[in-house]
């Protein structure tokens, strides 16, 4: 990448991270050109889709200054969403005003790790408040926009991050998936976003695990490979960790291009509450089934089973206690508890449920999403694969889902009505991920979701790269915005 090209960053976008990467290894390109191709998109794209709520250059150059290490991802750009990826001396805000003055005083372990690996850190995406909506909306740092179309959601929590990538700002960017929130984003930006299974990434070193084990922390991306890499780079646990994930010895980067074999593929388009899902979510589930055939895949049409309502209410009473138990410590930390508009109306609504809880409800609700591990995993000693649609509908036009409501039931029904089919990965521990196999006549990104049992993240990167091949998507890209 010449000088020229780094002031015309139409090069920077024909690449993928792994391809940047090879750009600086064989002297094609500097880690400095890279950096002001990326500044140079963030600033032409970010004031129509609003994805980076803190841009980092200053810290971009002293990382380069200071000289990279000789990591895979040597010199290329990256984000970070604003949320648990803690970087010494900035501001980690968790989308919420309350937290505006959180500043942590080192990195985390999974951002030492990107860094270790050799990216460069030019920004903060935006995420509703704490993560814990399915678009990324809010009052604090307004809505993201998603590129294909600027009136629908990006999907959320990590919607800053996959409108970021979508538009062409960095080629991977930090997500974390609580409910769905590295899949969804995904799914509606037309992105590759995988869910590993739960241990495989840290936490520390602030937490040992988030949310009680739903949450887990990795990328979106552009490519399978990138997201395959990336997980080399942070995978394994840190000193101290509580527990880890499934023990690996190979890497997953040379998963991609092997052979996934013939795997036993379940089927379900409606979801556990019996709802079906747009004609779009079906119709994509459905083509997906018949490439899978095509390519020498075993169907058959079936569902685990579960008690979905028992789970959602201990998911939401989990995620509510979460939520309490952060404001409660920051509120120790900085000697004083929110003020009136500080918190998202529906969070402080929620964090009153669960200080009405007793902690042998969280106890019980947490035995509960067990539970439904236990189920899933009797599920997958019948079949490798289940599909499904990643949501029920295409992208939501944005003011769908309205965090800043009173009425917390309404606004439940609505999130849940749109994301019925990812949070069982999370209650189960299990990997997950969408795959942008399709658009519909508007065109906006129609996601698949593929999830197998514990510990088959390599199967599902084998799945991912054999679909990638099939049906290619890099180089499908939403038209100019900046």
């Amino acid at each position: 990448m010449s000088d020229r090209d780094s002031k015309n960053p139409s090069e920077y976008h024909n690449h993928d991270a792994m391809g940047l990467a090879y750009q600086v290894a064989s002297r094609q390109a500097s880690p400095q050109e890279l950096l002001e191709a990326a500044i140079k998109t963030i600033e032409s794209t970010n004031p129509v889709v609003n994805a980076v709520v803190q841009k980092l250059y200053d810290v971009a150059e002293s990382q380069i200054r200071s000289g990279l290490p000789d990591g895979p991802f040597r010199g290329v750009p990256f984000l970070l969403k604003d949320l648990r990826a803690s970087l010494a001396g900035v501001p980690t805000t968790q989308g919420s005003r309350f937290f505006r003055d959180n500043v942590p005083d080192r990195d985390s372990e999974i951002v030492a790790r990107y860094k270790k690996a050799g990216l460069v850190i030019v920004g903060k995406t935006n995420t509703p408040e704490f993560g814990g909506a399915p678009t990324t909306e809010g009052s604090v740092n307004g809505a993201t926009r998603n590129p294909w179309n600027l009136d629908y959601s990006s999907g959320g929590s990590s919607g800053g991050s996959s409108a970021a990538v979508c538009a062409g700002m960095v080629p991977a960017a930090h997500g974390s998936d609580g409910g769905g929130s590295i899949r969804i984003p995904a799914a509606c930006t037309g992105l590759f976003g995988l869910k590993p299974s739960r241990g495989l990434n840290p936490c520390g070193p602030e937490f040992g695990e988030a949310w009680n084990g739903l949450s887990v922390e990795h990328v979106i991306t552009r490519s399978v490979r990138d997201s395959a890499a990336l997980l080399d780079c942070t995978v394994g646990p840190a000193v101290g960790d509580p527990y880890s994930g499934p023990h690996r010895q190979d890497y997953f980067l040379p998963e991609v291009s092997k052979n996934p074999g013939r795997l036993r593929i379940a089927v379900q388009v409606e979801s556990m509450g019996g709802a079906r899902p747009h004609p779009d979510c079906e119709r994509a589930v459905m083509d997906a089934a018949n490439l899978l055939e095509r390519l020498g895949h075993y169907i058959e049409y079936a569902k685990p089973h579960y008690d979905s309502a028992s789970a959602g209410k201990a998911f939401r009473l989990i995620i509510a206690s979460n939520v309490l138990a952060a404001v409660d410590r920051h509120s120790v930390k900085v000697n004083r508890v929110p003020e009136e508009g500080e918190l998202e109306r529906i969070n402080a609504r929620l964090m009153g449920e669960a200080r009405r809880s007793s902690s042998a409800d969280l106890v019980s609700a947490i035995w509960e999403v067990h539970a439904v591990g236990r189920a899933m995993g009797n599920f997958f000693e019948n079949f490798d694969v289940l599909l499904t649609p990643t949501v029920a509908t295409p992208p939501v036009r944005l003011g769908t889902l309205d965090i800043t409501s009173d009425d917390v039931e309404s606004y439940l029904t609505a999130v849940f009505r749109w994301i019925p089919y990812t949070a069982v990965a999370n209650q189960a521990g299990i990997p997950s991920m969408s795959v942008p196999l399709s658009w519909n006549a508007e065109g906006l990104p129609i996601g698949t979701c593929f999830t197998a049992g514990y510990g088959k993240d390599a199967q599902l990167f084998r799945l991912a790269g054999q679909l990638e091949s099939a049906r290619p998507w890099f180089d499908r890209r939403p038209e100019s915005i900046g």
